[in-house]
């Protein structure tokens, strides 16, 4: 299917979306609208894998008969749904009963049936507890089918389904059912919903300009230096990753066999869970993904709370967006924290140096790690200062590129990207500033391919360009405070031209005189038309 085609899918949803939230915002309608999307992917994930199993034995489905050819099959044949089952569970990692199937569904919405918020609900309490071998208890929790914005009473809120799921189903019947295609459709419509949240959006949504960046910096580095094959990354990681889009840019880059296994961590509930189908929904099977809910900053995920160094789990690649300048409250204790003793704690007042010391722990020595930060981290004094000292005499900081104004949902400030290593190779800094290089637009500012790739390039060749990007020392990044403010090291200013005065002089003099003869010319046309004439200018002859 065609990239078009791609977005004419997320176009279409979005109008449906547009269309049928009426008094619901936004951010309430999005959790309906993509669990119904995700239910439809995993609906028509499961049908095909059990039409190829049953193969001549999965009925045909005709024209008079709406009903999925799943449900036929599992009437006529009760006593083989078990080992049935059984397979699919090897096969596709889970099971749907019929009367939980998209197709189910959509046609009890199409009959206006009464039962339709009943059937949903015992499909969704299913899905999370039942279908898969790893539980994902409450996934759809903060899909409230019994809500008053739905409707007061449960028939209207069973007619509001019914007409919710039927518009759904009859604006995505005529795309393809494929990963990739819904895919990207789940990804347009969580960033068209985005847009429509606000700055809540950046709670959730790293723009896909930015994502691409951070996915093929931490990439490329898993290059092998001679061939330029890739190698396989054990473990990527985000601590604090939204819908999972970069985890799941990091693994479009490298290839669905090119990763071991996704780690994400995410604070917000429904983000949480808008991960989790976000990465069901682009085929990444259950087995190959591990998503935590809990606070990143107090460490609550057992797989990283390990204080055993021989135990601790390292990732290859870390990508993350945290939020930006958060308020948060370190207790005492946290001085003594695997994370923060050897550098210190970030203050009250922003924990951005607190993220990135969370990711740097977790990161193996031939890792990289890409992280989003304000450009306050580059400059600000006090104990940030003191931290971010170290990390440059420790050798840890390896680029740092400054962003273009406005390219979020959540800020219109500018922000930098930095990369991390342990094992640094080179003994210097690159500095790329990008800050001027972009397109602007009328609500956010957008990167164009060519500004993506010229990032990208600069950093992998680590080459020097006048106004744009410069490898520094660590002498003169000391000699500087050790400040990281780009301005310092990168001038933006363009070099004003050198003014020949004899030349311009001459130039004056030579208009004054063609003034000269112009005025007397006028003069003389006022004086046959009788016209008083300028003074002080001879009248030509």
């Amino acid at each position: 299917m065609s990239e078009q085609n791609q977005q004419q899918l997320g176009k279409t949803l979005w109008a449906i979306a547009d269309q049928l939230r009426g008094a619901m915002n936004a951010d309430d309608f999005r959790d309906y609208m993509l669990s119904f999307l995700f239910l439809r992917y995993l609906s028509d994930n499961y049908e095909a894998a059990a039409k190829k199993e049953l193969g001549p034995e999965y009925p045909e489905k005709t024209a008079d008969d709406r009903r999925s050819p799943l449900s036929l099959w599992y009437a006529a044949n009760r006593e083989d749904v078990p080992e049935f089952e059984k397979l699919m569970r090897r096969k596709v990692h889970y099971v749907i009963e019929p009367e939980h199937l998209w197709s189910s569904i959509s046609e009890m919405a199409r009959l206006q049936s009464n039962d339709l918020l009943k059937t949903l609900e015992a499909g969704f309490k299913y899905i999370e507890n039942q279908s898969f071998e790893s539980t994902f208890q409450g996934l759809f929790s903060e899909i409230n089918l019994n809500s008053d914005k739905l409707g007061r009473t449960y028939t209207e809120r069973n007619s509001k389904l019914c007409v919710i799921i039927q518009k759904i189903a009859e604006g995505i019947a005529g795309f393809s059912t494929d990963v990739d295609v819904l895919g990207d459709a789940y990804e347009y419509l969580i960033g068209q919903f985005a847009a429509g949240s606000g700055k809540k959006a950046g709670e959730f949504y790293t723009p896909q300009q930015v994502s691409t960046i951070l996915s093929e910096i931490v990439v490329l580095d898993s290059q092998e230096p001679k061939t330029g094959k890739k190698k396989r990354i054990d473990k990527v990681l985000d601590f604090a990753c939204g819908s999972g889009s970069l985890l799941l840019n990091v693994r479009k880059h490298m290839g669905s066999n090119g990763i071991g296994k996704i780690y994400g961590q995410e604070k917000n509930i429904t983000t949480y869970n808008l991960a989790r189908m976000n990465m069901l929904l682009h085929g990444v099977k259950d087995t190959e993904f591990e998503i935590h809910h809990g606070d990143t900053l107090l460490n609550e995920w057992e797989v990283l709370n390990e204080m055993n160094p021989a135990r601790k789990l390292e990732f290859d690649a870390i990508v993350a967006n945290p939020p930006f300048s958060l308020r948060w409250e370190p207790k005492e204790s946290m001085g003594e924290d695997f994370r923060f003793k050897s550098y210190g704690i970030a203050p009250k007042s922003a924990a951005d140096f607190a993220f990135l010391l969370h990711g740097l722990h977790f990161l193996s020595k031939e890792g990289t790690m890409a992280i989003i930060l304000p450009h306050g981290v580059l400059f600000r004094g006090g104990v940030e200062e003191r931290i971010r000292t170290k990390l440059l005499k420790d050798n840890h900081i390896d680029t740092v590129i400054g962003l273009p104004a406005n390219l979020f949902f959540s800020t219109g400030i500018p922000v930098c990207i930095l990369v991390l290593k342990k094992c640094k190779k080179y003994d210097d800094v690159l500095f790329i500033n990008a800050s001027e290089h972009f397109e602007k637009g009328k609500r956010q500012n957008n990167l164009r391919p060519g500004d993506i790739a010229k990032i990208v390039e600069t950093y992998k060749e680590r080459s020097e360009e006048d106004r744009y990007a410069k490898r520094v020392s660590m002498e003169q990044i000391a000699e500087n405070g050790y400040n990281l403010n780009i301005s310092r090291y990168v001038s933006t200013t363009q070099t004003e031209e050198e003014i020949d005065l004899h030349q311009v002089f001459k130039q004056l003099e030579a208009l004054e005189r063609k003034s000269g003869i112009a005025l007397a010319k006028h003069n003389k046309f006022l004086k046959e038309l009788g016209l008083p004439v300028i003074p002080g200018v001879e009248v030509e002859e």
